[in-house]
């Protein structure tokens, strides 16, 4: 779960008193970022490189000071510099980078002054070090925190449904298929999800497979299979002497990862089909849309329809506010200025049960359990005003997935559905 947004203030607070004198860039830009990505509670190193070597346009070489494939390239330069030239040279890295390890976002900075460019949104944000603490929210991309509105047929979910399409082709082109390809994809699809929205330590699933693997691909299925069976264990039931960077990754229950598969037989094209899927940022990715995208990945005619068959964000609303989000929320109002009594309404929400007796892909459980978990966080505020800090507030939650529950007839839906609902688990945090 990211850190809250008080906790980031706060750091960002710290860390403009502590660089406010800083000038040189050879000197101290790598500390400089190491510390500023600690602002939002993420280890530099596990993400992102300093001086990254790449291809300028003709002949040259040049080093990007510091990048984070498919998120952020930053250039910096010392103190009084010209930011505009600062971003030219960044985009001039553009040419000779691979599609999916362009960027999005594009950071400039002389230590004293910030220029943030949303490449996607073709917005920027300018501002002074001093200031970083009120511009927090524009970089909650590295905390973990990403909130969109997704259309019917969002591009961004055509294309992770093309992304692990290809994947699923390649295997099943080889004579990969049936139940283990189907239960692979789905675990595949769960476990990049979770590397980029707080369910996993960030990008140490992207690590993994960069590091932990041949680039040929010879090995990636035993490992895969090695990893599903870490994910399944309890830290207190893994062996002493695993492997430290499987041991990193945390238990997921709901038997998503218990069944054994059929060990795939990759190779160099599948291992890099899976890095794309791994530099794609998933948390653009509404867990509401989950188990649709994974049925569509298993269908080449229909991906390009992912919003024919599923049930949108907006109709599932229609459906819940009336049946128990409203009611809900007008007890909220009634409650909410008497501590007491708003006490007893959250422990009254930890008691709530829901039950889809046709859920299918789980859309409409996932959607309930979100939107609860929203109202639950407007509760926490108000029982934790912004001058009491709560070092971490899944500590006070008392919403969990265990309070939904669904009957499917289809193996496969049910297991789409569980793994959406522990994706959606992470969905939600307390700014």
């Amino acid at each position: 779960m990211p850190i809250s947004w008080n906790e980031i203030r706060k750091r960002a607070i710290e860390f403009s008193q502590e660089w406010h004198n800083a000038t040189r860039e050879n000197a101290e830009a790598q500390s400089f970022y190491n510390d500023f990505f600690n602002v939002f509670g993420i280890s530099r190193r596990r993400v992102a490189t300093f001086e990254e070597p790449v291809k300028k346009l003709g002949d040259k070489r040049g080093r990007m000071d510091l990048f984070w494939k498919g998120v952020l390239l930053v250039e910096q330069k010392s103190a009084g510099k010209d930011l505009a030239k600062a971003k030219a040279q960044a985009l001039d890295y553009f040419p000779h980078l691979k599609e999916e390890e362009l960027p999005r976002y594009v950071l400039v900075s002389n230590f004293q002054r910030f220029q943030l460019y949303d490449l996607e949104q073709r917005t920027h944000v300018a501002f002074a070090l001093k200031d970083l603490h009120k511009n927090v929210e524009h970089f909650g991309f590295i905390a973990g925190y990403q909130k969109r509105e997704f259309k019917d047929q969002d591009p961004v979910n055509i294309e992770a449904s093309e992304l692990m399409g290809r994947l699923h082709d390649q295997l099943k082109e080889v004579g990969y298929e049936g139940d283990n390809l189907e239960l692979l994809l789905v675990r595949l699809l769960f476990c990049l999800f979770a590397n980029d929205t707080g369910i996993f330590e960030k990008g140490i699933f992207t690590q993994f497979i960069e590091q932990r693997t041949q680039p040929d691909g010879s090995d990636l299925g035993s490992r895969l299979a090695h990893l599903f069976q870490t994910l399944n264990k309890p830290h207190a039931k893994r062996a002493k002497t695993l492997d430290e960077d499987l041991a990193r990754f945390p238990y997921v229950n709901g038997a998503l990862f218990e069944r054994p598969l059929l060990i795939a037989a990759f190779n160099s094209r599948m291992r890099t089909a899976l890095l794309k899927g791994c530099y794609f940022n998933w948390s653009f990715i509404s867990p509401a849309i989950f188990g649709s995208l994974f049925q569509s990945v298993m269908d080449k005619q229909k991906r390009r329809g992912i919003g024919a068959h599923y049930t949108t964000e907006q109709n599932i609303l229609k459906v819940i506010r009336p049946l128990f989000l409203d009611g809900l929320y007008a007890e909220f109002a009634k409650v909410k200025h008497n501590r007491k009594r708003l006490l007893e309404f959250h422990k009254k929400l930890g008691t709530l049960r829901f039950f889809d007796p046709a859920c299918g892909c789980g859309n409409f459980l996932i959607m309930a359990y979100r939107e609860l978990r929203e109202l639950e966080i407007q509760v926490l505020q108000a029982l934790y005003p912004q001058k009491q800090r709560v070092l971490d507030v899944s500590d006070l939650s008392r919403i969990d997935v265990d309070q939904f529950y669904g009957i499917e007839l289809e193996e496969f839906p049910a297991h789409r559905a569980t793994s959406a609902m522990r994706a959606g688990n992470s969905s939600s945090s307390m700014p």
